[in-house]
């Protein structure tokens, strides 16, 4: 299903099965934000899960769809290990200058900005900069191992009093996002109170909160996801993800033109639906994000 013919089935399904009979915008505006989440997952595959979380950072209202099943991070986990690591500078456990060795047995699969440089060096900055702007897979697992591996990113969430969120694998085995696997899983709510806690509290300084904001507002990787579905003058700063099982994920910070900022976490798996239109639904999404 292309990008337009998706679009013309999701309102189509509007019109059908929300208002019986009346006009798509009108009936797109009318319908709650949790139907039109639904109505947009039944495009997706018979047994597709959309996962919503928008976190409105002013009010603390919580709304979505499926906001407490689990997802596949896959990915999206990035974030979180950079924070992680931003958190162990602060401690002067580590320095973002600090040289990290590339070597050709760490180079896994899609390592666009590490791989170029086996056999020399890249500092953790480069190295977050590469997982969060390009999703280098090798620089995820290399940020990893500097915060204690899968166990250290587990340990870092609960610190910061996320219960749901784990990380038990390495890039690239992550990503198997395997049907009722709760391994490296979060729930859209979980992670949703994580990135306001990661990029909006006090747990990490003002310039660490600074630092990791910039690295999502530089992603290269969501140009047809989130970003894709804002209206112009709205700045959006995010981090994707995609597995096995039709999974694929974004999560972002979303400065409106007007008004405090929203915290959004979709999460897509078992989907059927070709990349584009995964995609393209995510863009959707946002999309529901604008007052009409």
């Amino acid at each position: 299903m292309n990008q337009q013919a998706g679009r013309r089935r999701f309102l189509q399904l509007i019109v059908a099965g929300v208002c019986g009979g009346g006009f798509g915008r009108a009936a797109a505006v009318e319908a709650s934000f949790s139907t039109r989440l639904a109505v947009l997952e039944g495009t997706l595959g018979a047994e597709a899960r959309l996962g919503v979380a928008v976190l409105d950072t002013h009010s603390g209202e919580l709304r979505g769809r499926r906001l407490d099943e689990r997802f596949p991070l896959c990915s999206t986990f990035k974030l979180i290990a950079c924070g992680a690591l931003l958190a162990r500078v602060e401690a002067a456990a580590l320095d973002l200058v600090q040289p990290v060795a590339i070597r050709a047995e760490d180079i896994v699969s899609h390592s666009p900005l590490t791989g170029p440089r086996v056999g020399g060096t890249m500092r953790f900055a480069e190295l977050c900069a590469a997982a969060l702007t390009q999703s280098d897979n090798t620089a995820g697992n290399l940020i990893l191992r500097a915060i204690g591996g899968p166990a250290g990113l587990t340990a870092y969430v609960r610190a910061l009093g996320d219960t749901q969120t784990r990380l038990d694998r390495w890039e690239t085995a992550l990503n198997a996002a395997t049907p009722g696997d709760v391994r490296d899983t979060t729930t859209p709510a979980a992670m949703a109170r994580l990135l306001h806690t990661l990029l909006l509290g006090e747990r990490l300084a003002p310039a660490a909160r600074t630092r990791l904001i910039e690295w999502l507002l530089a992603n290269r990787t969501g140009d047809a996801k989130l970003r894709a579905g804002l209206p112009p003058g709205w700045r959006i700063g995010d981090k994707t993800g995609g597995g096995e099982y039709g999974t694929s994920n974004d999560v972002a910070i979303i400065w409106p033109g007007q008004g405090p900022a929203l915290i959004v976490c979709v999460y897509l798996t078992q989907s059927t639906a070709s990349f584009a239109a995964r995609d393209h639904a995510i863009a959707e999404v946002a999309r529901m994000l604008a007052p009409a």
